[in-house]
């Protein structure tokens, strides 16, 4: 059976979308896990090896597991603000109610036969609290080994999916915004449904508080939802441009595109459904800064580009007109991509 959200006004009215630093470390934790999410992220696995073998993760592999089934919710638990700091995340995660800790690691361990009983997991659930304490240090310790430094541009993508799907709202309405989600997410008679995931007894129901939605870079090709309570309903789906992200080849601009703009100008443009700074466009298209900069600005100019700093860097996005115009050519970009 798919899992089914039933929304009511309040959910409806209440749904929020937020990024969280400590999902995204969860999830990509997940992913290295998870072969089947590997697909988008090659060369940031090859990039990662050796990083990833200098770490010992043992402690959280325990409430991982490999083939599928729950984690713990407190690992990477919704947010309650819409952009919290990686900061603030672990401070909630170490304040985690020990019972409740108990009980999510106790669901989580009961989906790999023995492990409950075995000594590691005993002695995790000996002294709950001592271990969400260490659980904590080890995601922070993942967290600034594997994303922090490349966060930046994860959030850009990140903030680009949601900018790109409150313009998709704010056009065609709420039903867009839902059904644009995920390929395997429906949406009819004010019914959210997860066509690709096991419905669960005790997953979370919305019951007023809307439904939180979470882009995230390592979830494809899943779609993820069933946060027990007190964590508010979430569904957390691939951010749009996130095969982008670890150095996919630029796309080639469509020809119609192409003849409007000049090649490498209509290149720039196509290639810009992840924001980038000069320096990475010009890595990726073979083009000087210089160049590269001169297009940005003309296209700036004629509306079909915004910038913004982020940190040292000044990061480049398409605006609405330019996804429009990209998108009336045959370039539409794919959820996964």
């Amino acid at each position: 059976m798919p899992l089914a959200l039933h929304l009511g006004t309040d959910d409806l009215t209440r749904c929020r979308f937020a990024i969280s630093p400590l999902c995204q470390t969860h999830e990509a934790l997940r992913m290295l896990r998870r072969p089947a999410r590997h697909g988008y992220h090659q060369a940031w696995l090859r990039r990662m090896r050796r990083t990833v073998a200098g770490l010992d993760l043992a402690p959280l592999w325990l409430f991982v597991p490999p083939a599928g089934g729950y984690t713990p919710d407190f690992l990477g638990a919704p947010p309650p603000e819409p952009y919290p700091a990686i900061e603030d995340e672990l401070a909630r995660m170490r304040a985690t109610d020990p019972a409740l800790a108990h009980a999510e690691m106790t669901r989580s361990l009961a989906c790999t036969p023995g492990l409950a009983e075995s000594p590691q997991g005993r002695a995790a659930l000996d002294d709950p609290a001592a271990t969400v304490r260490r659980l904590a240090d080890l995601t922070e310790l993942a967290w600034h080994a594997l994303l922090a430094p490349d966060w930046p541009r994860h959030r850009a993508v990140l903030e680009a999916d949601i900018a790109y799907r409150s313009r998709r709202a704010a056009a065609a309405g709420l039903d867009a915004l839902l059904t644009g989600l995920h390929p395997a997410v429906d949406w009819a008679g004010h019914t959210l449904t997860l066509r690709e995931y096991r419905d669960l007894a005790d997953a979370q129901r919305p019951d007023g508080r809307g439904v939180l939605l979470m882009p995230s870079v390592f979830v494809w090709p899943d779609v993820v939802s069933g946060f027990a309570r007190p964590w508010q309903p979430t569904v957390i789906y691939p951010a749009r441009g996130m095969g982008r992200l670890h150095g996919a080849p630029a796309p080639r601009p469509p020809q119609a595109l192409a003849r409007l703009l000049g090649q490498q100008r209509a290149a720039v443009l196509a290639g810009l459904a992840v924001p980038s700074s000069t320096t990475d466009l010009a890595r990726r298209h073979g083009l000087a800064p210089s160049t590269v900069s001169a297009h940005l600005s003309v296209l700036r100019e004629a509306g079909l580009l915004e910038s913004r700093r982020q940190g040292h860097s000044v990061l480049y996005g398409r605006t609405a007109l330019g996804d429009t115009l990209v998108e009336a050519d045959g370039a539409v970009t794919p959820v996964a991509r």
